[in-house]
């Protein structure tokens, strides 16, 4: 009776442990689905892939669908949120950006801009100012038609000018989406286009000499 007792509890065990494996992957789906049946006013998270390189997923928290909501999944795509990050490649802080960038809108001291969360937030602004500057005819152009079967959005081509430059989203607007741009982790201008669709992104200025 005892061996008999020890392989029933060592039985329960696995079938415990494996249950919960289960469950764990079941709470997942239902997470998703919740996700994706809410309506845009009452959502907390988007479920996003991480990039197009991977079939990893992130929860990016949904904070509005105005500039503050487009900003804040913006960064945290780029750095989970976190103002004093540097990646592999050397960009920096919560919006990622590189050192040449930073220069164009007035900021040459990459130390200090990491260490100051408010110049990170105001060339945020500035990036986007200037970017919207520089797309205008684009915006103009190219909003509401489909591209690579992505519905293009004034937000989208801003969130890939951040990803790609403006140089890039021009090439790939006006080739119909034949000249695309990969960055070193895998994302695209299609992937931003489509993961940061749809926000109302009308209060940023275009502005040619936008600078902190």
């Amino acid at each position: 009776m005892g061996k008999r007792a020890i392989k029933f509890s060592i039985l329960i065990a696995v079938l415990t442990f494996a249950s919960l494996g289960f469950t764990s992957k079941k709470e997942a789906n239902v997470l998703r689905n919740n996700i994706e049946n809410n309506n845009e006013s009452s959502r907390l998270v988007t479920v996003l892939p991480l990039d197009e390189a991977t079939s990893e997923e992130i929860l990016i928290p949904h904070t509005g669908n105005k500039y503050l909501g487009f900003k804040e999944a913006v960064a945290f795509k780029e750095s989970q949120g976190n103002y004093f990050v540097v990646n592999t490649l050397g960009y920096l802080g919560k919006y990622q950006f590189g050192k040449g960038t930073l220069e164009m809108i007035g900021i040459y001291n990459p130390t200090t801009f990491l260490n100051n969360p408010k110049l990170q937030e105001k060339a945020f602004e500035a990036n986007a100012s200037r970017n919207k500057w520089i797309l205008r005819r684009d915006i103009k152009r190219s909003v509401g038609k489909r591209i690579n079967g992505v519905i293009v959005t004034e937000s989208g081509i801003l969130a890939a000018a951040h990803l790609a430059g403006p140089g890039s989203v021009k090439k790939y607007l006006r080739s119909g989406g034949k000249q695309g741009f990969a960055d070193a982790y895998g994302s695209t201008v299609r992937y931003y286009m489509k993961r940061f669709a749809g926000y109302d992104v009308s209060s940023i200025e275009a502005n040619k000499k936008a600078r902190v």
